[in-house]
Parts: structure tokens; C-alpha cells; sequence
């Protein structure tokens, strides 16, 4: 117990680093996903081929390979990051491609009639797509985003690499200072709650979109 109370203090501050990585990166990645499936639907080739590009370089590479190329390759352009600017640039980037593809699904899975049908009655598009289409999109695609965001928690245990104290290199640290596996065990508990937590959060927005079925 006095071990637990011991470690309490640094596994709090890398569950600190972890959750302020995630809310960051969902806050930005989360818009800008809508905009890059929205853009990959576009008539426009070129911005469709950028975009299918860029989703294509995101999703096909390690996300352990885009942080380190993003704070160890960029300074070789002569951009120089901050550790937590990087980790966050790095994450935003690669899961804005994740979610617009899952945006994408759940856009191109609305019935074309819902736009006629919208359009007859006089509404304008900019409140057919927030007003009609996209709470569908929403209640369509809640369980795959509930799923990414799991990861995404997971995820950021990659930013020891750039040397961030995130909740498992608080672990790891605590483990061998103490030659102990109780700091592995706390830490496994700390992201089952979080995650407990998450589930529990999507599960209710997914009962409030229930509405649409």
C-alpha cells in the first residue's frame, strides 16, 4: 500500500500527459476530419487526389515513424518542434485521416433522397448538412469513433520516443526503480478506468442519437 501511494503522484502526472494528448488531438482532428471527407467527396480531382493522398501516406505508415519524422526529420527542413508540439502535430495528423474515412462512411451512407427531399422543402444546404444529414452521420459512426479513441488513449504511449513522461513511461520508470511489477499493474488499472469511462460516455451519446433509428 505504502508503494501505491508512493508511485500515486508520477502516474497522475503521466495520465496528465496522456489525456492532455488525447482531448487535444480529438478537439482539432475531430472538425478538420469533416472538412478532409468532405473534400475527398468533392468533384474538385486535384483536391480529391490530395486529400487520397494524404489519408493513403497517413494510414500507411507507423504512427512511431510520423513522430519521429515529424520532431527529427522536420528540424533537417529547418522546422523545429517542441516535444509536445510535435507529439500533438504528429497524432492530429494522423488521426484526422482515420476519422475522415470513417466520416466519409458515414456521409456516403445517407440516403440521396434526404437531400431531394430537404431541397423541395426550401432548406438551405449549409442546414440540411448540420440540421438533417450530419446527426445521422453522428449516430452512424459513434461506435467506430468510440473504438479510435480507445486506441487513440493507447496511442500515445508511442511519445516516449520523444522523451514525453506519459503514463506508461511513468510506469516504466516507477518499475525500475523499484524492480517491482506493481507500477505495470497500477498503470493497466489506470487505463481500464480511463477507458471504462470512455465506453460508458459513448454508450450514452449513442443512446441519445437512438432517436434516428
Amino acid at each position: 500500500m505504502e508503494t501505491i501511494i508512493l508511485l500515486l503522484p508520477s502516474m497522475l502526472d503521466g495520465l496528465k500527459t496522456t489525456l492532455t494528448l488525447s482531448v487535444i488531438t480529438l478537439a482539432v482532428s475531430l472538425p478538420l476530419s469533416v472538412i478532409v471527407a468532405l473534400l475527398k467527396m468533392s468533384r474538385a480531382k486535384t483536391l480529391k487526389y490530395i486529400t487520397s493522398a494524404y489519408i493513403y501516406v497517413m494510414r500507411g505508415t507507423p504512427l512511431l515513424l510520423q513522430l519521429m519524422f515529424v520532431f527529427f526529420g522536420l528540424p533537417y527542413m529547418n522546422i523545429v518542434l517542441q516535444r509536445e508540439t510535435a507529439a500533438g502535430l504528429a497524432f492530429i495528423l494522423n488521426y484526422t485521416a482515420y476519422f475522415a474515412e470513417i466520416v466519409r462512411g458515414g456521409l456516403q451512407g445517407i440516403d440521396k433522397g434526404q437531400y431531394e427531399a430537404a431541397k423541395i422543402l426550401g432548406m438551405s444546404k449549409k442546414n440540411t448538412f448540420f440540421k438533417i444529414v450530419l446527426p445521422q452521420v453522428i449516430k452512424a459512426i459513434l461506435p467506430a469513433m468510440g473504438n479510435e479513441t480507445i486506441t487513440l488513449i493507447k496511442d500515445t504511449s508511442l511519445v516516449y520516443i520523444l522523451g514525453l513522461g506519459d503514463l506508461l513511461r511513468a510506469g516504466k520508470i516507477a518499475a525500475n526503480t523499484f524492480s517491482s511489477m506493481i507500477p505495470f499493474m497500477m498503470v493497466g488499472l489506470i487505463y481500464l478506468t480511463v477507458i471504462a469511462v470512455l465506453s460508458r460516455a459513448f454508450d450514452l451519446m449513442e443512446k441519445h442519437f437512438g432517436y434516428y433509428e
